[in-house]
């Protein structure tokens, strides 16, 4: 009997970083309640230092300089592929914990409802990912429960569309980029720091510094934002490289059912029974992909055996 195919292992290996990411994204409302007290712009701040904190310590513990050679011979594209993720990305922490605080779990979740279509599309068009039928009905019940759930907000999600497409578009970018998911955190943080030095600086010497006067509970969860940050995104850009961003696409609905119910349910934000059932329509695209990719890998699987059986 042939030995079992290694090429199948990164695909395994991608599912599951991505797949605990997301379920990590998916509890972020319970971290950053904590932190109402804190105006969302210096969290944002706090959480860009210290994530560049948690890099180093990284970075140092694995001995992974060497790239750093690389970094003045890897032309323009290099440069402006990190600074690009790195405003994205930016953007889409201020915009979530702004959200998170502000009593908008539910919109925030609605985002990342949106963002796998977002993902799903930019594969398509940007890389040329073919999906197959039963995917596409997937995506497109998908896409119907994201209609519901934004019908029924009754105004146009911005918060969830301002989510979903700088963070879309972030995944494509770490997706084909040439440096590591820790080095090209670094990167990006690295490109980062200098200005949430200089904000946490300003408010520091206008008396507006939360971090100076805060109790040290709330300190700690300061400075855990670092730790809170890297670790999910460094699962997700391990998972990003290793899968299509068709399959990366559906896992995403991890995060926003975890937010949705986190909302609705421990913080009391309104959930109508229209909205209920665009979430259940989502559930049920969540159905179809799994089942057609179990019945696919399955299938696969007994032609493999048929084909190695001795005659």
């Amino acid at each position: 009997m042939a030995p079992p195919k290694t090429q199948d292992r990164p695909v395994s290996s991608g599912t599951l970083y991505a797949a605990l990411a997301y379920v990590l994204w998916g509890i972020f409302p319970l971290y950053f309640k904590l932190l109402h007290a804190v105006d969302a712009s210096e969290i944002l701040a706090q959480r860009m230092a210290w994530t560049m904190a948690v890099v180093l310590v990284l970075l140092a513990l694995l001995r992974r300089w060497s790239w750093l050679s690389g970094l003045a011979s890897g032309g323009a594209r290099l440069w402006l592929t990190f600074a690009a993720s790195a405003v994205l990305i930016s953007i889409n922490w201020g915009t979530y914990i702004w959200s998170v605080n502000a009593g908008h779990v539910l919109d925030a979740s609605l985002g990342y409802f949106i963002n796998p279509l977002v993902s799903v599309m930019l594969g398509a068009l940007v890389l040329g990912e073919r999906l197959r039928p039963a995917q596409w009905g997937a995506i497109a019940v998908a896409a119907a429960g994201v209609v519901e759930l934004g019908i029924v907000a009754g105004a146009p999600p911005w918060i969830g569309l301002v989510l979903a497409t700088s963070f879309g578009t972030y995944g494509l970018l770490r997706k084909i980029a040439s440096l590591g998911p820790l080095e090209g955190l670094a990167l990006e943080t690295a490109l980062l720091f200098p200005f949430a030095l200089g904000y946490l600086g300003w408010l520091g010497a206008h008396g507006e510094l939360a971090f100076a006067s805060a109790p040290w509970t709330l300190r700690a969860l300061l400075l855990l934002s670092g730790a809170v940050t890297a670790v999910p995104l460094l699962l997700f850009t391990a998972g990003a490289r290793r899968i299509p961003l068709a399959q990366l696409g559906v896992l995403q609905y991890i995060a926003p059912t975890l937010q949705w119910l986190l909302g609705a349910l421990l913080y009391g934000e309104p959930a109508a029974p229209a909205r209920i059932a665009g979430f259940a329509l989502i559930w049920i695209a969540i159905a179809i992909y799994t089942a057609e990719g179990a019945w696919r890998h399955s299938r696969g699987s007994s032609q493999a055996s048929d084909a190695e059986a001795p005659a």
